[in-house]
């Protein structure tokens, strides 16, 4: 059982729930707009967290920052144009994470000096910048059942996608095998400290310009 810090726990549950919500309600969304009203039948077409949070997946997200929220049950055979359909509700989830991570550190960088003066408020703009980054990198890693794996098989030719499919009953096993091995971690952090050194730079840049300082 990993050792928890109850304040880390509480400052970062906001930015967990949030990044979750988001990322699932993104894709029922765009699935709806692409002609498929499944998410929106099963009551996926909300920013109400509990619709989307699955108890298990998330408490492993809290404990371990690895889990997972309920999927949005989507059918294919509704979109007006089935591959890219699956292409655009697939990107809709990492795309919302990182569009979030945006909000957060231009909001982090503009207020600052009034964040500041609240308890840990700072700090907590800063799980909602830092998780998204993280969450939306994760899911675009091409392993089923990630959100990559689906991009993935909507941009490769008919064979070669038909042959990617058949992976996906493996792609579990693939995926742990891929995150206890180390690799999974060295990727993930590596391209997550890219986009949030950008980001980051690009916010203090702007905050500057704008004469904002702490």
């Amino acid at each position: 059982m990993p050792r928890i810090d109850l304040v880390d726990l509480l400052l970062s549950l906001p930015a967990l729930i949030l990044a979750l919500t988001i990322h699932e309600y993104a894709h029922a969304k765009v699935a709806d707009k692409m002609g498929d009203p499944t998410p929106r039948l099963a009551g996926r077409l909300t920013l109400e967290p509990w619709a989307h949070l699955d108890p298990i997946g998330t408490l492993m997200l809290v404990l371990y920052r690895f889990g997972w929220a309920k999927p949005v049950p989507i059918n294919p055979r509704n979109f007006r144009d089935p591959r890219r359909g699956i292409l655009y509700t697939s990107l809709a989830g990492p795309i919302s994470n990182f569009a979030m991570a945006t909000i957060a550190v231009l909001i982090w960088a503009l207020t600052l000096p009034l964040l500041s003066r609240v308890a840990h408020l700072s700090t907590v703009f800063q799980y909602i910048f830092i998780l998204n980054v993280y969450f939306g990198v994760f899911n675009l890693i091409p392993i089923p059942p990630l959100d990559g794996s689906k991009v993935l098989m909507a941009l490769l030719p008919g064979r070669q996608a038909y042959t990617f499919s058949r992976l996906e009953q493996y792609g579990p096993i693939i995926l742990i095998v891929f995150l206890i091995s180390g690799a999974g971690r060295v990727l993930i952090g590596s391209v997550a400290d890219i986009i949030i050194q950008a980001l980051l730079t690009v916010a203090i840049l702007l905050a500057g310009l704008l004469g904002i300082g702490g």
